[in-house]
């Protein structure tokens, strides 16, 4: 059995125009939500045994958030390029390339690819997967290979307008 968990990072500022993309910090807004969200998915069970995160500040300080929250050891995160601003075959590439020793993954990173990749996994399970969004399902297999679309089990499907 593994466990695959989306996360889109958190709210991000455009505050500081002089900044590249892959260099926008978070705002207030994602500054509360992202521990708010790890505390639910806390809750709810899942525990990542490999967390990697897009190299893009707002989805680094997102995971590290994360990590915190779920008492992940923040020495392990691990950046990977191919998860900034990663389409689904992009997103299936990289998952793909994962030790099968790790049976509960958590990927940090951005739309439209996190939302292609939800309802890749639970066809019809949002238009958005909103900032600080997660999705987390279960599924049968021995390894991280998921071209051929798994038959997943949903385990959490949420994000903080939820809990307005």
């Amino acid at each position: 059995m593994k466990t695959l968990t989306l996360v889109r990072h958190a709210k991000s500022s455009w505050k500081d125009r002089g900044l590249s993309d892959r260099e926008r910090p978070l705002n207030k807004r994602g500054e509360h939500d992202a521990p708010l969200m790890a505390r639910y998915v806390a809750e709810a069970g899942v525990r990542p045994s490999q967390i990697i995160s897009s190299p893009a500040v707002r989805a680094w300080t997102t995971a590290r958030i994360f990590a915190r929250e779920l008492g992940y050891p923040v020495e392990f995160l691990q950046r990977e390029d191919g998860l900034y601003l990663a389409s689904l075959d992009n997103l299936l590439d990289v998952v793909a390339t994962q030790d099968v020793g790790f049976n509960n993954l958590m990927l940090f990173a951005h739309n439209p690819g996190l939302t292609d990749f939800a309802n890749y996994l639970v066809p019809g399970l949002t238009n958005n997967l909103p900032t600080s969004g997660v999705v987390s399902v279960n599924f049968d297999s021995d390894d991280w290979m998921l071209y051929d679309r798994p038959r997943t089990e949903l385990v959490l499907s949420d994000y903080p307008k939820k809990h307005l």
